[in-house]
């Protein structure tokens, strides 16, 4: 059973859509999920770009002890490896002015209850700073045991403000507050409210790579932001196989572990393995100041970037993963003991072309 989105909120921001949009619908399985049908798109988006590349492009930061971005490094400083094989470097450049296609998907089952509002908060302080107008776009997605698209991609700041307002707290069959739950289990018959007290973190990162990303705008930066305690409860896909579809998106994935610690817990370790491997970090903030400043230090990483680009020697089309390293040989600079941040590798284009199309960023 392949995970798909729950509902779909608010797809285009339609401004006559209100609260009652967030009806519960069947959630049916389907090998071809699609996460917006093209006949609800503005025109402007349905304009296909078929977009075909030898080379390999990968994104990194480079950051000295004290967290700072080194902004000054040059094509000689550094080394990229694949599969133990060094490759030619064709471009070299800093990204800072790179666009932007951001997922935020919101965990809103019961060990969110007590942080949502600061997480909501921070979400849209992050997009009204984040965003610049005809360049970058968003998404919102909120999850419990079900995925619920509350926006698709938009360069819109009101109608991404609003998907956040909408998105509350969905309190499982029993509910009392403060994390109980009494009563017994919700009847067999009730799937909305068994989902309700579920988390299905791993589900809500495969759909928005397989639906979301893989159909964001071409030629930019995309990049889910995934705030949650990182206790998945009743995902249908394991976290390997979410990482492994965040990868073939080219997804960078940020986590904010928060919720509530007394509770419930954070599994840094899970959220940690998924950041890592898809060359993003994760944040464990304990109050409103560090999860704020947390959004600050995603908006420099995505802004702070370089771009390498190379013909892999491997020219083979067979889809198998490769692994990258990039390193710093210039001996002053490693002298510094720099910390470099990429993604760990990639999936290898396969002989059929099988990537999705993308389309024209929608801006309005």
């Amino acid at each position: 059973m392949v995970p798909q989105f729950f509902a779909q909120a608010d797809l285009i921001g339609d401004s006559s859509r209100t609260d009652s949009a967030r009806y519960p619908q069947e959630a049916l399985p389907s090998p071809t999920p699609v996460a917006s049908p093209r006949e609800q798109r503005p025109q402007e988006s349905d304009e296909v770009v078929r977009v075909e590349t030898n080379l390999t492009n990968i994104f990194f930061t480079a950051a000295d002890s004290n967290k700072r971005f080194i902004g000054n490094l040059k094509k000689e400083d550094i080394r990229v490896i694949e599969d133990d094989q060094p490759q030619e470097i064709f471009t070299f450049q800093q990204n800072t002015d790179l666009p932007l296609s951001i997922a935020i998907l919101i965990d809103t089952s019961r060990s969110e209850e007590r942080t949502l509002p600061e997480e909501k908060a921070a979400a849209r302080s992050f997009l009204e700073a984040v965003l610049r107008p005809e360049k970058d776009e968003a998404a919102v997605v909120s999850f419990t045991g079900d995925v619920t698209l509350e926006q698709g991609f938009t360069g819109n700041l009101d109608r991404l403000r609003r998907a956040v307002d909408r998105v509350e707290f969905i309190p499982p069959s029993g509910y009392l507050g403060g994390g109980v739950v009494v009563g017994g289990t919700p009847p067999i018959s009730d799937t909305n409210q068994i989902m309700a007290g579920s988390t299905a973190i791993w589900d809500a990162v495969w759909a928005s790579s397989n639906e979301l990303l893989s159909d964001s705008a071409e030629n930019t930066r995309r990049t889910i932001i995934l705030l949650t305690d990182g206790e998945d409860t009743i995902s249908q896909v394991k976290m390997h196989d979410a990482i492994e579809r965040a990868q073939k998106a080219d997804a960078l994935v940020y986590a904010i572990g928060i919720g509530d610690r007394y509770s419930f817990g954070v599994d840094e370790g899970a959220l940690r393995k998924i950041t890592e491997q898809t060359g993003g970090r994760a944040y464990f903030p304990h109050n409103e100041r560090e999860l704020r400043d947390a959004f600050v230090q995603i908006q420099r990483d995505l802004r702070e970037q370089y771009l390498v680009a190379y013909s892999p020697s491997n020219k083979e089309r067979d889809g198998s993963y490769r692994r990258i390293q990039i390193e710093v040989i210039n001996p002053e600079l490693r002298r510094q003991k720099l910390k470099l941040t990429f993604r760990p590798g990639y999936f290898a284009k396969t002989s059929a072309p099988t990537s999705p199309a993308t389309r024209k960023r929608q801006t309005k």
